[in-house]
């Protein structure tokens, strides 16, 4: 049930409902040929069930009502005994002919692709019919109305007839593994053939012995390398054994020691203990004595401490009533002093009072004077001062008429001024315009009944129109030429850059689609070699795939990688784990590299966070693409230095002097 909804999980695990209920999508099997075509009409049908009749299906709705799990469609087989193809149009096939189905249901088949059929070529699709007309492609689907197309391939998948792929890819595989043996079969006769002719010639005999050479010199340089390594060890144990045993005997020494300080220290402890119990006896009845005598003696101290206090207390109230005393005598002292001045000045006050008395009588007397003038003073000035303001206020008045009289007369003034040079001017401009004298017509009577007001807008409408033809332009001509020559030129020049700008977009148009069309081969070949590594590095129940974020804009698009090894669901590669993500770009590289292979490949740790298993599918990968190409591989691990040809190893058989050790395996296997 992998990739089914999760209500066709739920129905065929977690409820009670035992009818097999097929999906549409594992009913039919589609010709190689013509499956895009016939997935784009059962695109929404794909993930329908199957049943019987009404009860199964309503049976299966009140599952999933029951539990909570969704909606799900059904197809009922018992409606569907009626249906039968329609006759085929001219240049088609029915679509019912390129699938294979179980008879049971055909009458649903009959119903689904019924008026379906399938065009070889795209001018079939011209033919007016009612049904649907298919492109064998998919590009174009052709109803009577209607038509839909697009690009087809770059992200569908193979959604019909999932069971029956596997069972025909099993079976081709099966076929393939046999060719596979027959062809390993003769490869093995081959190479022993070619073995007995090799120890028939003398040369193979020459370079199986110059290789034996190669390797025992390689082997006795190995064989150096670890004795001299053995016996450096060797040394350093036996130093390091006798360091142990004098180690050893110091130990027991001291252990022996210990133990018999340990055993004096325990007897020791026994008599300390016994002093000790007893002390403690003695200590308690001593404690019980001490808290009686310090009870009786802070009662002692608390009484004592009391007493104290109020004597102090006493001495600074009798020194305090004494300093008091002394403050009295000294203040009775100068309070008499005090006295007797005050009792004499009093006298000197009494007798300047009496003259002041005097004196303040005779200037009350005078004041009451000087205020009666006062008074009829002010009421004189108070009189005047209205008088003026009086003959103030009509002399402001006389001003202000005065002023308007003047401002009049200036109006009047300025408006003869202007009637005179108005009349001035109409009188030279109707001697100079029109050659009339103005005391010739003043006496004339009016020849016409139209208003001022009409003859003075006709006028106006009149000197508009003279004003805006403006004076006579006798270049005219002349500069028209010009204008018109360099017109031309500008227009000669706008045609010239309109179409070279149309050839550019016409280049720029053929490098887009040529680029564009390379992205797309480079891209689905490097989505074709990275699913195929990515199952040999994992395995072939695993997932991955890569896809454009933007497929319209392919110039600027970004390429997402997909990796979805069983059992996980990530949403980007950071989640995956370090051999999983080194796995899923080695990948990523490969199927780059399968484009377009070097000569040389040189990989510098990659097998550093793969696990042996991981280690092991990486170094079949090397051997498989190894035919193509050189790789150089640096790495720590044995397990893939065990499957390459040759190994350089780099050693020190002195201080500061490197050598290269090589190792050549192929000679090991012939």
């Amino acid at each position: 049930m992998e990739g089914y909804p999760e209500s066709v999980k739920f129905l065929h695990k977690n409820t009670g409902w035992n009818h097999q209920a097929p999906i549409l999508s594992d009913i039919l099997y589609v010709q190689e040929a013509y499956r895009a075509a016939v997935e784009n009409v059962l695109e929404p049908y794909l993930n329908y069930y199957v049943v019987n009749d009404l009860k199964e299906g309503m049976q299966a709705v009140q599952l999933l009502d029951d539990n909570k799990k969704g909606k799900a469609n059904f197809f009922l087989l018992d409606q569907l005994n009626g249906a039968s193809a329609n006759a085929a149009p001219a240049n088609t096939i029915a679509a019912l002919s390129v699938i294979e189905i179980d008879s049971k249901y055909s009458a649903l088949a009959n119903h689904l692709l019924g008026n379906v059929f399938i065009a070889e070529n795209e001018s079939a699709l011209s033919v007016d019919y009612a049904g649907i007309i298919l492109e064998k492609t998919g590009k174009y689907v052709r109803g009577k109305y209607t038509l839909t197309g697009g690009s087809v391939g770059l992200f569908e998948g193979k959604k019909i007839g999932r069971a029956k792929n596997l069972e025909k890819l099993l079976e081709d595989i099966q076929a393939q593994e046999k060719v596979v043996n027959d062809l390993k079969a003769t490869i093995q006769t081959q190479h022993n053939s070619v073995l007995q002719f090799n120890e028939l010639l003398k040369e193979n005999e020459i370079r199986a012995t110059e290789q034996a050479v190669n390797t025992l010199i390689n082997e006795v340089f190995a064989n150096k390398n670890r004795l001299e390594n053995l016996q450096l060890a060797q040394s350093a144990a036996i130093i390091k054994l006798k360091e142990f045993e004098n180690k050893i005997t110091e130990e027991h020494a001291a252990i022996a020691d210990t133990r018999i300080a340990l055993e004096a220290l325990n007897l020791s402890l026994q008599q300390t203990q016994s002093n000790l119990n007893e002390v403690e006896l003695a200590y308690q009845a001593a404690e019980q004595a001490y808290h009686l005598a310090s009870g009786e003696f802070n009662e002692m101290n608390l009484q004592l401490t009391k007493q104290y206090s109020k004597i102090e207390a006493l001495q600074q109230e009798v020194l305090f009533k004494e300093n008091q005393l002394n403050d009295l005598h000294a203040q009775i002292q100068t309070n008499s002093v005090q006295l007797t001045e005050a009792s004499a000045a009093i006298v000197d006050s009494r007798a300047e009072l009496a003259q002041l008395e005097e004196d303040l009588v005779k200037l009350l007397k005078t004041k009451e004077e000087e205020e009666s003038i006062l008074n009829e003073a002010d009421q004189a000035y108070y009189n005047l001062r209205n008088i003026l303001q009086e003959k103030e206020s009509a002399l402001r008045m006389q001003i202000k008429s005065k002023e308007l009289i003047d401002q009049l007369i200036n109006e009047i003034k300025d408006q003869l001024n202007n009637l005179k040079l108005q009349l001035s001017g109409m009188k030279e401009r109707l001697n100079v315009e029109f050659k009339v004298e103005l005391e010739e017509i003043l006496d004339e009577g009016r020849a016409t009944e139209i208003s001022l007001e009409e003859l003075q807008a006709s006028a106006d409408r009149m000197k508009k129109r003279l004003e805006n033809m403006g004076e006579v332009n006798p270049t005219a001509i002349e500069a028209y030429t010009e204008m018109k020559k360099r017109y031309d030129f500008i227009l000669e020049q706008k045609n010239d850059l309109v179409t070279a700008k149309e050839s550019l977009m016409l280049t720029i148009q053929e490098v887009e689609a040529t680029a564009n069309k390379a992205f797309l081969e480079t891209y689905n070949q490097a989505r074709e070699n990275f699913q195929k590594v990515f199952k040999a590095l994992f395995t072939e129940e695993d997932s991955c795939d890569l896809i454009l974020v933007d497929p319209e804009n392919l110039a600027d698009t970004a390429v997402e990688i997909v990796a979805r090894p069983k059992g996980k669901k990530p949403s980007s590669i950071s989640q995956l784990s370090g051999g999983e993500r080194t796995l899923t770009a080695t990948a990523m590289l490969f199927a780059i590299y399968l484009i377009k292979p070097a000569p040389f490949c040189i990989l510098d740790e990659v097998d550093a966070p793969l696990d042996d298993a991981n280690v092991g599918k990486f170094t079949q990968m090397i051997q498989k693409f190894s035919d193509k190409s050189q790789f150089i591989i640096v790495t720590h691990n044995k397990q893939t230095m065990s499957a390459v040809d040759v190994i350089y190893g780099v050693t020190m058989q002195e201080p500061g002097v490197s050598k290269l050790v090589p190792v050549d395996f192929r000679s090991l296997s012939n």
